[in-house]
């Protein structure tokens, strides 16, 4: 099962960029989105590539966050946010049961300038785990998104110079330690052990074209999926959004 995730900044500005192309050729099962910043209905006149179903997660608030899945293979059931009401106004949460896992499309809170929504991001994080593990009582689960937090130092180009900054922060990077003490692994860091891959870049000083990014996209899994983990990748070759694509692909179950 091929699993796509990439966070657009903006649904409706990446079709303007070739995002439908993209959902065509990429040979996707699901492709998960974080930050479309809109409504259904704001894109109801699109003709999505033939085979995909849309899922929908918007924000109370217009034009913020959100989130969205498009599948071809029919999820047994989907659902939106994680039940705690301080944290399902911005739709951040899509969950889409399949018959032998959970997909989880997340768009974890921004810590912004200042760290001033720190202490707010930190209950998310404790709360998000919590839904977590509460879904992996039933069955393994696969978490993916903007984590919004270069796990380690060598996650990030520039790492001296941003400690303490939001998504570098020693807190943020604490809370991402507590999904690894849970047992969610780092599928990309299964496949690569090298530095110099990120999937975003700031829009400043060229930041793109000269590689000086964050790796804050990433693929998580239960432990019990470790022996299906065929392959995990970024496509930063993919414009359109400060962020690019992430990917994993799954073989099939032994049952």
């Amino acid at each position: 099962m091929k699993l796509l995730s990439w966070n657009v900044n903006g649904l409706r500005s990446v079709l303007q960029k070739g995002f439908a192309d993209y959902l065509g050729g990429s040979g996707a099962d699901v492709l998960c989105l974080q930050e479309t910043k809109c409504q259904p209905g704001d894109v109801q006149h699109v003709a999505w590539s033939e085979g995909y179903r849309p899922f929908w997660n918007a924000a109370v608030k217009k034009g913020y966050s959100g989130t969205a899945m498009f599948a071809r293979v029919d999820p047994l059931n989907v659902t939106t946010g994680i039940g705690v009401d301080e944290h399902d106004q911005e739709g951040r949460v899509l969950t889409a049961e399949f018959a032998d896992f959970f997909l989880v499309n997340v768009y974890v809170p921004n810590a912004q300038n200042e760290l001033a929504r720190l202490p707010y991001r930190r209950r998310w994080n404790r709360d998000f785990l919590a839904y977590l593990r509460g879904l992996e009582t039933a069955k393994p689960v696969v978490v993916c998104g903007d984590f919004n937090v270069a796990h380690q130092e060598i996650d990030i180009a520039r790492p001296k110079q941003n400690v303490g900054s939001p998504g570098f922060s020693p807190e943020e990077r604490a809370d991402f330690d507590e999904y690894v003490a849970a047992g969610f692994i780092d599928t990309f860091r299964e496949f690569e052990k090298g530095s110099g891959h990120y999937s975003w870049w700031s829009f400043r000083a060229a930041s793109r074209e000269r590689n000086v990014g964050w790796r804050i996209d990433y693929f998580l899994t239960s432990a019990a999926l470790r022996p299906r983990l065929r392959r995990a990748w970024i496509e930063p070759h993919v414009m359109g959004s400060d962020h690019c694509p992430v990917g994993l692909e799954l073989s099939p179950s032994a049952s």
